[in-house]
This record gives structure tokens, C-alpha cells and sequence, in this order.
């Protein structure tokens, strides 16, 4: 069926496609004939995505959303429907420059992070941006402060999780506690943020983040949520925080722990049964320039299994890693076509 702009035609194709994938003979086409066709046609009338086809706009969902349309072939379509993203985006935006988990909520949270990384692919020169990463760059995490790591370091408690609380990154709330993959997002979007919309301390924030992130890698490679350590035995790695930290810290691809984290990752494909898990996994191993095993299992052999495509983040990570890194990836110092 082909695509138009008829809410109609829309709602066939989600109805339709999915059965049709069954016969798809490889991921890309896979993506092109279900995933890219399914988001266009799951983009609510405010511009926005929910989690869910069909429910409530959400930034997080949106954002994916839009970066993997960002990095699909371009048509009038695609492009209409990004300028929708992009105003919803701009509505969703609160006062003081974050973003909130939900059209309820008042209180920017780590969304503010995606939301800054996915506007900085916005053509137009945006005060929205620079208010995001603003916001981004003042949210400290108030377990890292230094009273409170003296208070931690005089606490009969303080040898349970073992860390240099002098790295701060971020947290999934304002002036909570630095966790893994949200410290990672932050890190992207101000890698991304053009050096005219960066705070002073955006350079500062960086480097105490990566650090942080460092120190958090589990003894054998990876990442998990949040401690390597606790009370002395090393913590599990998780394939999707992994993937974001890695990400985050690609501008060292040489670093031993790098190569470490890789490592793991590549040898954990075989545990992998999530497709979420499993795209990204890709996106990450072939960013850092290694090869996909050929015997890694398809996208359409996971749909039959659990029919992830009801998960707008999953659709979009499925597209994303099907397509090149050159462009979502490239910091804002690179050439960054347009």
C-alpha cells in the first residue's frame, strides 16, 4: 500500500503491515516496508508520539520518533511530519527551558537532555535549544554536593557502594543522584549543542560527567543502571545502559575501557532476547566501527515472537540501526548535513 496523507490510508497500513512483514527477507527491508511507514502513520494530531500507537504524546516517544524520521529517506511527507515533531517539541517546552516525563507534569526532568539533542538537528536557529542546555548545564545532582559527601564519607555505610562522588553527572530527576544512562544523554546533547548555545560550564559539566561514567563501569566491562560495587561485589552490566554510556564516551574509542565494554557487549549478543536490547546493541558496535555477526537474529524474527512494533521507542531504535550513524551521532563540530 502506498502512503499518503489520509488518516484512512494511515490507519490500513498499521492494520496491514505487520502481517506483511512475515515475508520480509531482510532487516532493512523490514524496516522500510513496516517500521518507517507504522511511525508516520502513529504521529498524533498535536505532532507528538505516545509510548503506544494511539496514546497520549509523550516527549520521550516524540523524540525517538523524530530522530529516526531525521534519519530516513527524506520526501514531503517526512518532512512535514518532522516540522509537526519539531513544534510539538517547542509547545512542550516549560518556562524555565526543560522538558517535562508528561503533559501533567511541571517539573523538567532527564527528557530535557533528548529533547536539547533532538532540536540541535533543527534548521532554523532555536532560543529553545539554548534555553534547554541552559537548564541542563544548572541541574547538579544534590548527592554529589560537598556536604553531602562529607556526610557520606563520616557514614558507617560509606564502604556499601565504593565511588568518587566528586564526578557528577545527572539524574532522571532534578537534584537527585547521577545515574547512568541519563548522565549519557546529557552528554550527547551538549556534544551536539552548536559552541554558541553552550553555557560556560558546559566544558566543566562534560568532563566531570565522563569521569563519573568511567567510574562506573562495572569491574568486567559495561555498564549497569547505577553502582559497579556493592558491598564489595561487582555489579551485573546491562546491554542498554552500556549502549548509551558507550555512545556517550565514543570520541574515545581507544580507551581501555572502551574496549573492555565492547568486548561484553559483543559476547552478550547471544543473551540477548529483546529487540530493544538488540538494536541498540548494533547501533552501538557498528558506531565503533566493528562488525554485526551475520548470525545475529533479524528484527521481523523478533516481531513474530512479541510484536514489538507496538513500542514507539523500539520502532524507532529498529529504524535507527538499520540506517547510518554519521549523521545522529556527528558532534556539533563535524559536518552535519542538513
Amino acid at each position: 500500500m502506498k502512503l499518503g496523507n489520509s488518516g484512512a490510508a494511515d490507519a490500513a497500513l498499521v492494520e496491514t503491515s505487520p502481517s506483511d512483514s512475515m515475508e520480509a527477507t531482510s532487516d532493512t527491508s523490514f524496516i522500510q516496508r513496516v517500521c518507517i511507514p507504522l511511525l508516520r502513520s502513529a504521529q498524533n494530531e498535536d505532532g507528538g508520539w505516545g509510548f503506544h500507537p494511539r496514546s497520549q504524546s509523550r516527549v520521550e516517544p516524540a523524540c525517538w520518533a523524530l530522530l529516526a524520521l531525521l534519519n530516513s529517506s527524506p520526501s514531503q511527507d517526512i518532512e512535514a511530519r518532522i516540522a509537526r515533531g519539531f513544534r510539538f517539541l517547542h509547545a512542550a517546552q516549560l518556562p524555565d527551558g526543560s522538558w517535562p516525563s508528561s503533559p501533567a507534569e511541571r517539573t523538567g526532568c532527564w527528557v530535557s537532555s533528548l529533547a536539547c539533542w533532538i532540536l540541535s538537528f533543527e534548521r532554523d536557529d532555536s532560543k529553545a535549544l539554548e534555553a534547554g542546555l541552559k537548564w541542563v548545564c544548572k541541574d547538579w545532582p544534590r548527592d554529589s554536593t560537598l556536604w553531602s559527601r562529607l556526610l557520606r564519607k563520616l557514614s558507617s555505610g560509606r564502604d556499601i557502594s565504593p565511588q568518587n562522588d566528586s564526578y557528577r553527572g545527572w539524574g532522571w530527576t532534578p537534584r537527585t543522584s547521577s545515574w547512568v544512562e541519563p548522565t549519557s544523554f546529557a552528554l550527547i546533547a551538549l556534544s551536539r549543542g552548536p559552541s554558541g548555545k553552550l553555557p560556560n560550564n558546559a566544558q566543566r559539566r562534560r568532563q566531570l560527567a565522563e569521569a563519573m561514567l568511567y567510574d562506573r563501569m562495572c569491574p568486567g566491562g559495561g555498564w549497569n543502571c547505577g553502582n559497579p560495587m556493592i558491598y564489595g561485589v561487582p555489579g551485573e552490566p546491562l546491554v542498554i545502559p552500556t549502549v548509551w554510556a558507550l555512545l556517550a564516551l565514543r570520541d574515545y574509542p581507544q580507551r581501555a575501557e572502551n574496549v573492555l565494554s565492547l568486548d561484553w557487549l559483543e559476547k552478550d549478543l547471544e543473551s540477548i532476547h529483546g529487540p530493544g536490547s538488540l538494536t541498540l546493541a548494533r547501533i552501538c558496535i557498528e558506531a565503533y566501527g566493528r562488525k554485526w555477526p551475520v548470525s545475529a537474529p533479524q528484527l521481523c524474527d523478533f516481531h513474530r515472537k512479541n510484536a514489538f512494533l507496538q513500542h514507539i521507542p523500539v520502532i524507532a531504535w529498529a529504524c535507527l540501526a538499520s540506517g547510518t550513524r554519521e549523521h545522529w551521532l556527528a558532534d556539533a563540530s563535524q559536518e552535519n548535513p542538513q
